[in-house]
């Protein structure tokens, strides 16, 4: 079973348009994670209990770099807040994110995210094929401020160490 869905994974991201954000990882202190999807690579490290620093290399057409921060504010509540390299300059941007168990393999995770030049909607869902091991599928919206619109479903994958 897991080698049909990590060859439909595989499958997917290849053949999937649109580009995917980093998904909402559950990480322990001192663990990091790297991940690779849909027009998306990042790298992301649990410096204390409540804070996780990242970087993304996202392609919404144009490639684009995140430098982001998570608060854990909550138990399945986090505060983000980033700076993305678009065109014509870096911009800040802040959101958040909810994130909690479906059920004993899944779990769920809703983000948004902001700046003054664009806004990011994204939800899914990790399943779990191995303990340091994640599928990741997505629906993601991306909305500039000027340029094109991107949305749709995206899929990955997570190695945490």
């Amino acid at each position: 079973m897991k080698r049909i869905v990590l060859t439909l994974a595989a499958l997917l991201t290849l053949n999937a348009a649109t580009a995917l954000a980093a998904p909402i990882n559950d990480l322990g202190r001192g663990q990091t994670a790297l991940g690779v999807g849909t027009g998306a690579v990042y790298l992301e490290h649990k410096l204390t209990d409540s804070f996780t620093l990242g970087f993304e290399n996202v392609d919404h057409g144009a490639s684009m770099d995140d430098v982001y921060g998570q608060f854990q504010l909550a138990e399945n509540f986090r505060g983000i807040v980033g700076s993305r390299d678009l065109a014509g300059g870096s911009k800040l941007y802040v959101g958040a994110a909810v994130h909690g168990p479906l059920s004993p393999e899944w779990d769920g995770y809703a983000s948004l995210i902001g700046g003054s030049n664009f806004n990011e909607v994204q939800v899914g869902a990790n399943l779990r094929l191995a303990s340091n091991l994640d599928l990741n599928v997505d629906y993601h919206s991306f909305s500039p401020d000027y340029g094109r619109s991107k949305s749709g479903v995206g899929v990955g994958a997570t190695v945490r160490f």
